[in-house]
């Protein structure tokens, strides 16, 4: 178990739906509270999606993302800012011709959805190596769309948080870092949970563990109810944790979340029950390798 444990927040993603909890954060101004919210309860790291204002509904618009940023850092310079690069990658096969795109196609050219990355220069973003079901769609990055990602990611300067959704996912993180594409010590998480994916356990925790390049740092992510025994699971395993709306919207049975920030304080309970501490945004980011406060 690692002595100091980072929190991440992942405070709105882009699955969570408003009629689930009326307290997901929509607004790039109630994003950005919530990302500081998170913060002053514990969180050294901030994960970012957007929304349409109006809707709710996922977006990718960089002017909103432009919006968060801006007002995160007009009133906090040390946290950590890890932006997606999820969305774009979802492909809905026509019925009469799977071929061709149906509504809720999102899939774009690979350089398009890692754009808000060059114009933003953020700490860390997401890289997801999934190609997996989801629903009735299909998630798809290909390992050449993943290359053109990650080479626009890193001309950047910015780390690469590689989401892994199964061992295969690991399997092509293995080929990534030998031929050049990234580089290590690799920051990844295990996103448990997703119904085709990885499900969650003590026992798939240590597996995929195991399967990592021996310096790579790991949090294991757990959706829904599984979300705070993965806290606990991938502390005791060597990891860091991560909570947020993005993952669950119940505080307890029965209970909803009612903020960000309070997912985040129960995390930091159990991480401090089990004898850790959190670390702040500095200690996180010597620990990741990253430049210093923005």
């Amino acid at each position: 178990m690692l002595d100091k444990i980072v929190i991440t927040c992942a405070v709105t993603g882009n699955l969570t739906r408003p009629d689930q909890t009326p307290h997901l954060p929509i607004t790039p101004e109630e994003i950005a509270d919530a990302c500081l919210g998170a913060a002053e309860a514990g969180a050294a790291v901030a994960h970012i999606h957007v929304r349409e204002p109006g809707t709710g509904a996922p977006s990718m618009k960089l002017e909103y993302y432009q919006d968060v940023v801006g007002r995160i850092r007009a009133r906090n310079r040390n946290l950590i800012l890890n932006i997606t690069t999820g969305p774009g990658g979802r492909f809905v096969p026509s019925q009469d011709d799977p071929k061709v795109a149906a509504a809720g196609t999102t899939l774009m050219n690979p350089e398009e959805r890692v754009a808000h990355i060059t114009a933003l220069k953020p700490d860390i973003c997401t890289l997801d190596l999934n190609t997996m079901n989801s629903g009735g769609q299909v998630v798809i990055n290909t390992p050449g769309n993943v290359r053109r990602m990650a080479k626009v990611i890193r001309e950047a300067g910015v780390k690469p948080e590689i989401e892994l959704f199964d061992s295969g996912d690991i399997a092509l993180l293995h080929d990534l870092l030998a031929d050049g594409t990234l580089s290590g010590p690799a920051l990844t998480s295990f996103v448990m949970g997703v119904k085709y994916g990885f499900q969650p356990s003590p026992e798939t925790v240590l597996y995929a563990r195991g399967l990592l390049p021996r310096d790579a740092h790991f949090t294991a992510i757990g959706i829904g109810r599984s979300t705070f025994p993965m806290v606990a699971q991938s502390v005791l395993a060597g990891g860091h944790a991560r909570t947020g709306l993005e993952d669950a919207v119940m505080l307890g049975r029965g209970v909803l979340a009612p903020s960000n920030a309070v997912m985040v304080d129960k995390a930091r309970r159990i991480i401090e029950e089990l004898g850790a501490q959190i670390a702040t945004p500095a200690e996180a980011r010597a620990l990741f390798d990253l430049p210093g406060a923005a």
